[in-house]
């Protein structure tokens, strides 16, 4: 029963990870989560009684899952025609200065200029490649390599203020969703810093977001695979119940 119940655990963390997904489906830059399940093993008890002179194998103790984010699968770039939106073509990450000057990271959305003048994410983070508009900037020009130009008003021509550059991380680093689309790696996971427009880091496009990648077909197959795994597991704790009710009717 308590095998069956670990299931039951396993399958519900699975369909919540779908729910989240089909819900975030018009999200811009939102990646998908996958569950990753693994087997807990533990040791016997001759393990526990003399280490290294164990005679007895090694048993399951439980399901570990969890959800990771698909963040190298691209999502369809959809123009907007807004100049302060801005995707990433490409596997790259925006770095954002976060609370207590921890880098975090961003696919890109909606900019947003600051009081100040500086260039922040729609949540108010700032980019950490500190890129300030004058104040009497009339707009903004970013190229798909990061060069980022202050319009002048009155066809006055344009000025270069800074350039956003992107980073890349190793596909199986663990990477902690947050809110508006910003991600946090660990303290462990490497940073590699790339140029706009160079390698797998791809590029920057300017009036566009990046939609996200949200199959619904896939979800929803997702999702019946997962319930019936999970009508399985509830099918095997009614018939160990049925079992034990047989059981202390004989007794009797």
């Amino acid at each position: 029963m308590e095998i069956a119940a670990i299931g039951l655990r396993a399958q519900q963390r699975a369909l919540e990870a779908i729910a989240g997904n089909i819900s975030n489906i018009n999200t811009p830059a939102f990646k998908r989560s996958g569950m990753r399940f693994a087997a807990l093993v533990g040791g016997s008890v001759a393990d526990r009684s003399r280490a290294g002179e164990a005679t007895e194998p090694s048993t399951v103790a439980g399901v570990a899952q969890w959800a990771q984010p698909m963040i190298d699968q691209q999502g369809q770039v959809e123009r907007t025609g807004s100049n302060l939106d801005l995707a990433i073509d490409g596997r790259g990450f925006i770095e954002l200065m976060g609370p207590a000057g921890r880098t975090l990271l961003w696919r890109g959305g909606t900019l947003r200029v600051l009081d100040d003048g500086q260039l922040a994410s729609s949540s108010g983070l700032v980019l950490k490649a500190g890129i300030t508009l004058p104040r009497d900037a009339a707009g903004v020009r970013i190229d798909r390599d990061g060069r980022v130009y202050a319009l002048a008003g009155d066809d006055q021509g344009e000025s270069e203020v800074g350039q956003i550059g992107l980073v890349t991380l190793d596909g199986g680093s663990a990477v902690e969703r947050l809110d508006d689309g910003v991600y946090a790696v660990g303290d462990d996971v490497e940073l590699h810093d790339a140029a706009a427009d160079e390698g797998i880091a791809g590029h920057l496009v300017q009036g566009a977001l990046e939609r996200s990648n949200v199959d619904l077909n896939d979800e929803m197959v997702g999702m019946l695979v997962t319930q019936r795994a999970y009508a399985a597991n509830a099918q095997v704790v009614r018939a160990i119940d049925e079992f034990l009710s047989l059981a202390n009717g004989l007794r009797r």
